[in-house]
């Protein structure tokens, strides 16, 4: 099934980590796993945690103005702790946080994602198969069958219907539009179910997007931290924090820069992906102030340039172009950014379509070009006079070049 296009369409997004580990600021979930913290006093945490300011429509509003299109909150991580009054399990924040921000995001015209962890690393009936101090990428994740066989298969039963329990409350409750699941390393998808999972979730939301972390039923892959050299095949979503940490920690003040973080959006919507960008709410259900600024000031790039950021497609392969670009959905307009003031013309090898008109974005100042050299069949350079001063977007500038037609390119060997 193909994936919902307001996904592919959307390009940015919102993580919301938000738990009882912004209590004392420690690692979510990991703290405690890894021995940095004694798991009960990472539990006592439950008890201080207030969610005492929290306002999910002041959340939904700053979303809304930082451009983004869609919102995913930890529902359930690592630890096992619920954010909403669960049925099932023993570990939850005793009422529900979910059904405000739901709400919240639909009055704005926001899509509804939630997070939910596989693992359970409190609950009596999972058992991990996961080394201390070993992240998972550093060692081999499915079970031996030593394990398997020595596995209590009634308790992992149990854990199971625990699981669907909860699933089933997430997507009867508050009907999402997104699941972005997590913690899959741990079991192959088999000893998960996946396929059975999946079609629990659809029987509730038949259309939801779920995330590759449901091996085999994913629509979509989520690198995390680091662009891409070379981007995904198909929809993806790079994930990333806004500072170096997921959840709110109190030390943790090494921001990316906004121009920065309009580097990372430009490159990964060029790449045909969106960027997920993290926030980190303190305990009490407030964004810190560095954060909102930030948000805030990427949304207001993406508002100078909307033309080059939704519903667009992937840009010019790498070598076409020195920097990002994007596609309209026409394939006849293409968006070339500029991260720095031009010095001299700025060059787009390889296209065979005519270019018509060249505009700087935002400003629709015309600029002048040509196109020098080609050979036969091999297409000369076009050639574009740098904008002027006055033009220049602090952060990144946008040239749109409006095509003879739809876009058409010389790879050496060919035509695409």
């Amino acid at each position: 099934m193909p994936i919902q296009p307001w996904f592919t369409d959307a390009k940015l997004g919102i993580f919301v980590h938000w738990g009882v580990y912004a209590v004392d600021g420690v690692a979510e979930s990991w703290s405690f796993y890894d021995g940095r913290v004694p798991y009960d006093r990472y539990l006592s945490q439950l008890d201080r945690f207030t969610a005492a300011r929290y306002d999910p429509r002041a959340w939904a509003r700053l979303f809304a103005r930082a451009g983004a299109r869609y919102a995913v909150l930890t529902s359930r991580h690592h630890d096992g702790v619920a954010l909403w009054d669960s049925a099932h399990g023993g570990l939850n924040v005793g009422r529900d946080l979910i059904g405000g921000y739901a709400d919240a995001l639909r009055e704005e015209g926001l899509k509804v994602g939630l997070y939910y962890s596989h693992s359970d690393w409190s609950h009596p009936d999972y058992a991990s198969t996961r080394k201390p101090g070993r992240p998972p990428e550093q060692e081999d994740n499915r079970y031996s069958e030593a394990a398997a066989e020595s596995e209590d298969l009634d308790a992992w039963e149990r854990y199971l219907a625990y699981r669907d329990g909860q699933i089933r409350e997430l997507t009867s409750r508050y009907r999402p539009d997104l699941l972005w699941f997590d913690g899959e390393w741990e079991r192959s998808a088999e000893q998960w179910r996946i396929p059975e999972l999946a079609a629990l979730i659809r029987s509730e939301v038949p259309d939801v997007v779920l995330n590759a972390r449901m091996p085999g039923e994913g629509d979509y892959a989520t690198p995390e931290q680091g662009a891409p050299v070379i981007p995904p095949e198909g929809p993806w979503e790079l994930c990333l924090t806004i500072n170096d940490s997921w959840g709110f920690q109190h030390h943790d003040h090494h921001y990316k820069s906004l121009g920065q973080l309009v580097r990372y959006f430009t490159e990964t919507i060029g790449g045909g992906g969106n960027l997920l960008l993290d926030v980190g709410p303190r305990e009490d259900g407030t964004i810190p102030a560095e954060q909102t600024e930030r948000l805030e000031g990427l949304g207001d790039w993406i508002a100078r340039h909307p033309d080059a950021v939704y519903g667009t497609g992937r840009g010019l392969p790498a070598g076409h172009h020195h920097g990002p670009s994007t596609l309209s959905a026409d394939r006849r307009t293409l968006y070339l950014t500029l991260f720095d003031a031009p010095r001299a013309e700025t060059g787009v090898r390889g296209l065979v379509s005519k270019a018509r008109r060249v505009t700087v974005l935002g400003t629709g100042r015309e600029l002048p070009h040509q196109v020098i050299g080609g050979l036969h069949e091999t297409p000369g350079v076009l050639w574009i006079d740098p904008p002027a001063a006055a033009d220049l977007d602090p952060h990144a500038t946008v040239l749109a070049v409006e095509l003879d037609g739809e876009l058409e390119l010389y790879r050496g060997a060919g035509r695409s």
